[in-house]
């Protein structure tokens, strides 16, 4: 999450099994929140890391800040 309440990258790709973490660079808290359910980090203060989620099977993910939603990404998870 950048300072400028965007993910970055906005897409992200990456392979079965691979765990992703998001770190907080913005002075306000954010989530990175699955669209429809799945994963929720949960807040994230500034400069904060949250927890590892791991992507266990193919497909895009489309996912949201739930304190800013028009805050949107996607992880691209390829076997």
């Amino acid at each position: 999450m950048r300072g400028d309440r965007s993910y970055a990258p906005a897409t992200a790709n990456v392979q079965v099994g691979q765990q992703v973490r998001w770190h907080n660079d913005d002075s306000v808290a954010h989530t990175a929140t699955q669209n429809g359910g799945g994963f929720d980090t949960g807040n994230i203060s500034p400069g904060a890391t949250s927890a590892p989620i791991t992507f266990g099977a193919p497909g895009r993910l489309n996912y949201h800040c739930a304190v800013h939603p028009s805050m949107v990404g996607e992880v691209r998870v390829k076997q």
